[in-house]
């Protein structure tokens, strides 16, 4: 859980050295506890925009530095060479950058249609997109050394199962939100399908990208509730 925390988000929680993957069946709680903070800010004056700048310093923009990449190198008529290479690249093109917009402001234009108890919904989007991480990773093959692969090998069997379980547990306080669930789900095999084609596996930006997919998702759901 310790080394969860330090993995996501930029606390300065003290915890062993062990490999990534091997933290990722806390990834939902992690990823419950950043979107209780959010919720918190939510009821500022601020609202959302406070609740997005909470979630981004938390987490020190992660996701959204892989959603960038991810969009900066991913694209047709690019070779898988010239797109791994890019990937490598720590610089933010204009793709890069207008996915980063759009991804602020559809999660900021739902944030901002919600009206009261909002406490679980924070609670599951972000949760529920930290879960969609751990079940890429499981069920894709890396498509480079690196990160991706780094996490893959040592993503535990059971890493995937639990992860899920944690984020079903949250329908037990909002049952009816069961179709966000069903929204973020339903990510997971579209970016896998779209990455296997793209690169033949992901890295590590691509489970940021996913992240950020499955968020997206999960709020526009809301806010269409």
């Amino acid at each position: 859980m310790r080394a969860a925390l330090q993995f996501l988000t930029i606390l300065p929680v003290p915890a062993p050295h062990v490999p990534p993957g091997a933290a990722a069946v806390w990834f939902p709680l992690v990823g419950a506890l950043i979107g209780l903070a959010a919720a918190a800010a939510w009821h500022t004056p601020l609202g959302a925009t406070a609740a997005i700048v909470v979630a981004v310093v938390l987490t020190g923009g992660l996701h959204e530095d892989g959603l960038a990449d991810v969009c900066d190198a991913v694209r047709a008529g690019r070779s898988r060479e010239r797109m791994l290479e890019i990937l490598k690249d720590s610089r933010i093109g204009a793709y890069g950058a207008i996915a980063i917009v759009l991804s602020i402001l559809v999660r900021w234009q739902a944030m901002s249609r919600m009206e009261g108890g909002v406490w679980w919904k924070f609670v599951l989007a972000h949760a529920a997109a930290r879960s969609s991480m751990v079940l890429l990773a499981a069920t894709t093959q890396a498509a480079a050394p690196g990160l991706g692969d780094a996490f893959r090998a040592s993503l535990p069997r059971y890493a995937a199962p639990l992860a899920a379980l944690q984020t079903l547990g949250i329908l037990i306080f909002i049952p009816r939100e069961w179709p966000t669930l069903l929204a973020v789900a339903v990510t997971v095999p579209a970016v896998r399908l779209w990455l296997m084609r793209r690169l033949g596996g992901f890295t590590g930006d691509c489970l940021g990208f996913q992240c950020q997919i499955a968020e997206a998702a999960a709020w526009v759901v809301l806010a269409w509730r």
